[in-house]
């Protein structure tokens, strides 16, 4: 049986960069559907159904923010790259906000870049999309990226990066969830500004679960942190 191709929706402004990723995704066994703008990406996305996409995100037409503002409205499961020359901690999170998956800033290494690839697509098919978990007065979906407070049952959405993030700290309920290993997960790497950004998204993820107060997210300085239920 022929083992099937995966698709990237590669979204560039850049023609020569972009061309340069291109071939050598190519290269490397991928398809590539090669877009030069915002308008041009939102299109193809529809028409070709890619398994993953990489995109800029400064591009005339439509930005990649708002590209993946509308794609998460009609797929929250597809994986998606940021390419990105900004390096400030509260661009990073914006666009983790609108449901990027990941980020690599500029100038990148081709290598790096298929690694993220190869561990998103990974994570993708290893996740169960029927999975639910409970947690103290929560129901949390992280493939659905939802939220639900049981004695209410009103339901919150989270982002992509907050479902992971969450999903990760309740695999070790009770127990040293590795600071190091989180950001080498879903982050890619450990660098401060990386570490910068996660204990934002911790901030956020302790507000959602307010309700409960039995449920605490603890910082362990220097180790990581401790979800306790």
């Amino acid at each position: 049986m022929t083992q099937k191709v995966t698709k990237i929706l590669l979204a560039e402004d850049e023609a020569a960069l972009g061309m340069i990723i291109q071939e050598s995704l190519e290269s490397r066994g991928f398809e590539v559907v090669f877009c030069k703008d915002g308008h041009e990406a939102s299109l193809a996305y529809e028409a070709e159904s890619p398994d993953i996409m990489v995109l800029d995100v400064m591009m005339p037409k439509l930005d990649g923010f708002s590209l993946v503002k509308q794609v998460r409205k009609k797929d929250q499961f597809i994986p998606i790259i940021f390419l990105t020359a900004k390096s400030r901690t509260e661009d990073v999170v914006e666009g983790f906000g609108y449901g990027a998956n990941d980020y690599l800033k500029k100038p990148f290494s081709m290598e790096e870049l298929i690694v993220r690839i190869h561990a998103l697509l990974n994570r993708k098919a290893q996740r169960n999309s029927n999975e639910e978990e409970e947690i103290g007065e929560y129901i949390f979906d992280c493939q659905k990226q939802t939220l639900v407070f049981k004695p209410t049952g009103k339901e919150e959405r989270l982002t992509h990066r907050e479902a992971h993030l969450l999903d990760a700290l309740i695999k070790n309920t009770n127990e040293l969830t590795d600071r190091q290993e989180i950001l080498n997960s879903l982050w890619g790497n450990d660098d401060f500004f990386n570490a910068r950004s996660m204990d934002v998204f911790i901030s956020k993820l302790r507000k959602k679960l307010a309700q409960d107060e039995s449920i605490q997210i603890i910082n362990v300085r220097g180790y990581g942190y401790k979800l306790v239920v």
